[in-house]
């Protein structure tokens, strides 16, 4: 099953170190990230995981709940939790799923035979509070998860959600924005923009962040 962005994202029951997850009832109506390790008591996600698990208040001011997976059994999620902790300074604070049977793996066609017949590959889906799938990312084994990367992604989701705007190349949040260019009304524009904007080009015009500018 090859999911696009749009889609909403398969709902499943699987266990977990939290218990038994109901994804769509777990997510209720925040946002997701659900991403995937290839196997337990690998380096680079042992890193990832820390580092997640340190990022939870940032995730928590987008109203984002993360969620990890492994096709380990959730007894050697446990353990692996132990190591995740004492190594990574900090303490695992979200759950991660234990897919033995592979059920979350094929739903998110996680398993890439031509990489690896059995484990997943650095999947990465940011799912909205309407259960749609919204960025997707996959990282080979070798290469550790860019964090920042996935909270900017989020922050120009949620902006965009909300404002006729789109977010320029390295975009961060308070950075300028772009008019859609589908907004042609001036006197709309002057309403929804009073700080005002810059046009570079009539299609490429330039304008606080709405959010930055307070409305």
């Amino acid at each position: 099953m090859t999911l696009k962005l749009g889609d909403t994202a398969p709902d499943f029951e699987q266990q977990s170190t939290e218990g038994s997850i109901h994804f769509h009832q777990w997510l209720c109506n925040s946002w997701g990230v659900l991403f995937s390790h290839p196997a337990d008591f690998t380096p680079v996600c042992t890193t990832e995981l820390g580092l997640t698990a340190k990022l939870k208040e940032e995730f928590g001011k987008r109203n984002v709940k993360v969620i990890a997976l492994s096709v380990d059994p959730v007894e050697s999620h446990h353990r692996w939790v132990e190591d995740i902790n004492d190594t990574q300074n900090t303490r695992v604070n979200f759950p991660i799923l234990a897919d033995a049977d592979r059920k979350v793996s094929e739903l998110y066609d996680m398993i890439h035979p031509n990489a690896n017949a059995t484990q997943t590959v650095r999947s990465v889906f940011v799912i909205d509070p309407a259960k749609k799938i919204r960025l997707t990312l996959t990282y080979p084994a070798s290469t550790g998860r860019n964090f920042d990367e996935l909270l900017r992604v989020i922050d120009s989701l949620q902006l965009t959600d909300n404002h006729l705007v789109a977010t320029p190349a390295n975009w961060h949040r308070g950075d300028d924005v772009v008019i859609v260019p589908s907004l042609q009304d001036e006197e709309e524009i002057r309403r929804r923009f009073p700080s005002g904007y810059k046009a570079v080009r009539p299609y490429l015009r330039l304008t606080p962040s709405p959010e930055s500018a307070g409305h």
